[in-house]
């Protein structure tokens, strides 16, 4: 009853008004046109071979990709109609495949694809196929309509035909997508992912070129590990598509919890963002947002001790175990920010690390390989797997300890020895789980199972206990509140200065106990022999003030991963993906396969865009997967020489603010309002 006199009162009418979904923004998101390059502005395009993008082919590209590895890079001119070749008008059955997880950005893709197809000849049709590239090999499709597609234009995630991590990787596999392309009437394939869903396409298409369908491929990726350069060091694709959505969506967040952390006073924020591979997408994140301290993990990978290698070079030796990052250091990398910042008064702050941090340790990394190994080695040799035989930790202990006795019993070489397990033995139960875990459908570790931010707090807070202890640690306190404490009780500032503080005669910084006076029994100690104590006590402002001084280290763990991957586009990403789904039919219209879709000079304005085809052949190497070497497409990492990483490694002392004043917190423009100039600031600074 009361539902039906809220319906005649029209409440639930102006309720759902109020509820629904058509947004300010969304309303706005649908109207935008993206702009378009010069090149891809008309009907008619055509491909001109560019001899002055040269490439380093591997050898087994030419041994297994024989039929694409000569692909010349083509760059894409824009034709008069009367020029058109009839090619470029015929009707087409193009189909489309996201892969992979989900990048801001897809949808514009699909539209850019369709406009240009249906501009070219009305005729054409648009196929989806669901689900991934799952939908190719069980045949699952779907034609794509304008309304649907316009439904969708400028929206983020893959939701229009949806998507999976299948890869065509078999045989058997390839044999049912040919078989269902054939079916389909398919006369190109576009495929939309990132390195291994690129490697797919190349793979995909050396298969299909006897069957006569072209197969392309478009980067997508919000880690920003897919970037192209020649061999010459030109840049062809500054980024994928996808990242900068992502990063932002990351960099609004944690610029809140700098915010945060700066009100409140006692919380470390520690956040993880995606990146199993490389660390573009902290370096994004600290350069839009100025954290009190970021790891880059490719930074990691190169570190010297360079204590140690002098301490064994005067002995003649070596120190091997000097050269690259361990936990320990890393861990008092951490704690000396910490400390700094405590001894400003600060004992908060924000901590940015990438997902895959540990894969740039060198002893976690060499566990993992040695790990990964040996579970593939297993899974080859059983007719069940390594998970399912060994299904929790005590299990797959035993089984390592076996396997170290036996190569100790045998003064055999192995994969895994005493030392191994040792060192593995000494790891917290739940960093055990996580390096055994299993392994993703490459045999690639999975970080993002891994709690990395629980394995650093639990190191830090070991060592910081040891600071504390020592005196070390110790949190600033005001001068001002100082005096004011001790005069509200009628007790003279300066006559206990010089007895509790190490710097009390150094007016602009914070005071910090003396490094002995760690305790109420030890500060009781100081006052007596100084003839202070109050009948025989310490004095409650005193007492106060010392409690105070002493830290409690407080860490809240955040990830940034599924949330930014799942954003609405910013302007950029809206702009670049349309013209990649151009790019993507002026290369089919040209005959184009086995190429991947780039545009070159996106650090430019629009109208400065070059849209090409880069040979997918030319971007493999080998890489060990499941215990074997496998043609790949490579990633790139974070290069610690560029303009972007040493723009940020300049601005670390100021970020880390330790010392008086405000943190030099960065507040990054929302998504939608970042505005079609604001690109990624990892590439414009790299271009300056």
């Amino acid at each position: 009853m009361a539902l039906e006199k809220w319906s005649e009162n029209g409440f639930l009418a102006d309720a759902e008004e109020m509820m629904n979904n058509k947004s300010r923004e969304l309303q706005a998101r649908l109207a935008y046109s993206p702009s378009v390059c010069p090149a891809l502005q008309g009907a008619y395009t055509r491909l001109e071979r560019d001899d002055t993008v040269t490439f380093d082919l591997h050898r087994e590209a030419l041994l297994q990709l024989p039929g694409i590895a000569e692909n010349p890079v083509q760059r894409i001119l824009p034709v008069k109609v009367i020029e058109a070749e009839d090619k470029g008008r015929k009707k087409r059955r193009i189909a489309i495949v996201f892969s992979g997880g989900p990048a801001p950005g897809g949808h514009n893709v699909i539209a850019g694809l369709f406009d240009a197809a249906k501009e070219a000849n009305p005729e054409s049709e648009i196929l989806g196929f669901l689900m991934g590239p799952e939908g190719i090999i069980e045949g699952m499709y779907q034609p794509l309509s304008r309304d649907q597609v316009d439904s969708y234009r400028n929206l983020g995630g893959f939701s229009m035909i949806r998507t999976g991590r299948t890869k065509v990787d078999t045989r058997e596999k390839i044999i049912l997508s040919r078989k269902t392309c054939k079916e389909l009437g398919i006369d190109a394939l576009v495929i939309v992912g990132g390195d291994d869903s690129n490697t797919n396409a190349a793979f995909l298409a050396e298969n299909f070129l006897e069957d006569g369908v072209q197969v392309i491929g478009v980067p997508k990726t919000i880690d920003g590990d897919i970037q192209v350069a020649d061999a010459s060091g030109q840049t062809l694709c500054g980024v994928s598509f996808g990242f900068h959505t992502a990063a932002l969506a990351f960099s609004r967040d944690i610029a809140n919890l700098c915010t945060d952390a700066a009100s409140d006073v006692k919380y470390w924020h520690i956040c993880k963002v995606m990146g199993r591979v490389a660390s573009h997408l902290a370096l994004e994140v600290a350069l839009q947002t100025h954290p009190t301290l970021t790891l880059i993990g490719e930074e990691l990978a190169e570190y010297l001790d360079e204590e140690r290698l002098a301490a064994a070079e005067k002995k003649g030796e070596r120190d091997y175990t000097a050269y690259g990052m361990t936990l320990r250091h890393l861990s008092r990398i951490v704690c000396n920010a910490i400390v700094q910042r405590a001894a400003a008064g600060k004992n908060y702050g924000v901590l940015v690390i990438p997902e895959g941090l540990l894969e740039f340790i060198n002893e976690i990394q060499a566990l993992i390989i040695k790990l990964s190994t040996l579970i593939a080695e297993y899974n080859r040799t059983h007719d069940t797997d390594f998970h399912s035989d060994l299904p929790d930790l005590d299990k797959k202990m035993n089984f390592l300890r076996r396997l170290a006795r036996e190569a100790e019993e045998k003064a055999c070489i192995s994969v895994w020895n005493q030392r191994d397990h040792d060192f593995f033995s000494d790891i917290p139960d739940f960093f055990k789980e996580g390096l055994l875990t299993e392994r993703d459908s490459h045999g690639n570790f999975q970080f993002s199972q891994v709690e990395t931010d629980k394995i650093i707090v639990g190191l830090v807070k070991d060592y910081l206990k040891i600071l504390k202890e020592k005196g070390i640690y110790k949190v600033g306190i005001d001068r001002s509140w100082y005096e004011n404490t001790l005069l509200r009780e009628g007790l003279q500032p300066e006559t206990f200065k010089s007895v509790l503080f190490r710097n009390g005669d150094i007016k602009e910084a914070p005071l910090l106990f003396k490094e002995h006076i760690i305790s109420v029994k030890t500060l009781t100690l100081a006052l007596e022999k100084a003839g202070l104590l109050q009948d025989g006590s310490v004095p409650p402002a005193i007492l106060k003030v010392f409690r105070k001084s002493e830290p409690d280290f407080r860490m809240q763990p955040h990830f940034y991963g599924y949330d930014g991957r799942g954003s609405d586009p910013t302007p950029f990403d809206c702009d670049y993906t349309y013209n990649l789904g151009r790019t993507v039919f002026a290369l089919i219209s040209g005959g184009a396969t086995g190429q991947m879709a780039v545009i070159r000079n996106l650090e430019k304005d629009v109208s400065q865009w070059e849209p090409m085809g880069i040979p997918l052949a030319a971007l493999m190497h080998l890489e060990e997967r499941k215990g074997k070497m496998m043609l790949v497409m490579e990633k790139k990492l974070v290069d610690v020489e560029s303009k972007a990483f040493r723009a940020f490694k300049a601005m670390g002392e100021a970020w880390l603010a330790a010392g008086p004043g405000e943190d030099p917190c960065r507040r990054p423009d929302p998504v939608w309002l970042a505005g079609e100039k604001d690109k990624p600031l990892t590439l414009m600074i790299n271009h300056i």
